[in-house]
């Protein structure tokens, strides 16, 4: 099964990583993407969990909790499957043009931050609606970025966005289902 995920999209992972590593990217380009990777190593989910707790309202206890539940859930996750598929990062098969960042650990399949940016989005998007677009804004650049920088292959990023949002869902169902 392991061998049959990594497969599927060898080729197509290889492809976008040469074009993407030889790829000079606009300047405003290159520093949103590593804001947003920057961002999406905490500080952007640490920042919205304080605003939704000082500014949440009467539902910002639940969703909280479910932040955290799939957030938690994903890192076990992630860090589970990481160490099982053993899959080297794209800037250790290939160097980057530009990018210059460490990569947190030395495996890259799924992507963690991809996976920790759809669980907040999801979890938080469940109890606020009208935050969603912006959530999803934020976790989106963060994915993507992690694929411009050279931390990810384009698969690492679309299995970390389907498990995230997935944790999300059910953690905001769960504790909308329980908690209200």
């Amino acid at each position: 099964m392991k061998r049959a995920i990594l497969v599927f999209g060898h080729r197509a992972d290889h492809t976008v990583m040469r074009r993407v590593n030889g790829w000079r990217a606009p300047r405003w380009l290159r520093l949103w993407m590593i804001a947003s990777t920057r961002g999406g190593d905490g500080w952007l989910w640490y920042g919205m969990g304080l605003v939704v707790v000082l500014f949440g309202g009467a539902e910002r206890i639940p969703a909280i909790l479910a932040t955290v539940v799939a957030v938690g859930s994903g890192v076990g996750l992630f860090l589970k499957l990481k160490r099982s598929f053993g899959r080297r990062r794209p800037c250790a098969i290939e160097p980057h043009c530009w990018a210059t960042l460490l990569p947190p650990d030395q495996f890259s399949f799924p992507s963690g931050h991809t996976i920790t940016a759809f669980s907040v989005a999801l979890s938080l998007g469940g109890f606020y609606p009208v935050m969603l677009p912006g959530l999803l804004f934020c976790a989106a650049s963060v994915a993507l970025s992690r694929i411009l920088l050279g931390m990810h292959f384009l698969t690492d990023v679309l299995v970390g966005a389907a498990i995230g949002a997935t944790l999300g869902y059910f953690a905001a169902d769960l504790m909308q289902t329980f908690w209200v």
